[in-house]
């Protein structure tokens, strides 16, 4: 009983935590560093990036975009990279790219409370879910966070 109470209670201030941290993604002209400082397992990476890739092509249609992706060198920044790639999203990563279709992304991945908390991040978009890590690779533990802004003009 005393854990169908608190559960609630820690995904909503999880969330809420998530989209304040959010509002501090963007800098003056561009999106903060990507990184990934949780440990995860390779299956446990590319689950959750696949799934939050999932949701990100909810958002922003595969096929005519191209992602601007600067990876940390992570499992996760390459299975991110590679789950983007299976979605049918063309992703550069050390080219310079110009033009309207190019969306830059940052990731955050760090551990909290036992649990670990992704956030993908465009200029316009922030989606934010939290996972449980097991046998299996991982679980999502929360509903999906989306955060749209409108966009802004580099300063």
């Amino acid at each position: 009983m005393h854990r169908s109470i608190l559960l609630p209670r820690l995904v909503a201030f999880v969330l809420c935590a998530a989209l304040l941290a959010g509002c501090q993604t963007l800098g003056g002209a561009g999106l903060v560093s990507s990184s990934a400082t949780a440990q995860l397992t390779p299956e446990a990476a590319s689950l959750i990036a696949g799934d939050m890739v999932g949701r990100f092509a909810e958002q922003v249609g595969p096929g005519t975009t191209t992602i601007q992706l600067k990876p940390d060198g992570s499992i996760f920044g390459e299975a991110l990279e590679s789950s983007l790639r299976a979605w049918g999203y063309a992703v550069a990563t050390d080219q310079v790219t110009e033009g309207t279709n190019t969306v830059g992304l940052a990731y955050v991945v760090d551990a909290f409370e036992g649990s670990i908390l992704v956030r993908l991040s465009t200029q316009t978009l922030d989606l934010t879910r939290m996972y449980q890590l097991g046998g299996e690779g991982a679980t999502p533990v929360s509903p999906l966070s989306i955060m749209q802004r409108e966009a802004r003009e580099p300063s």
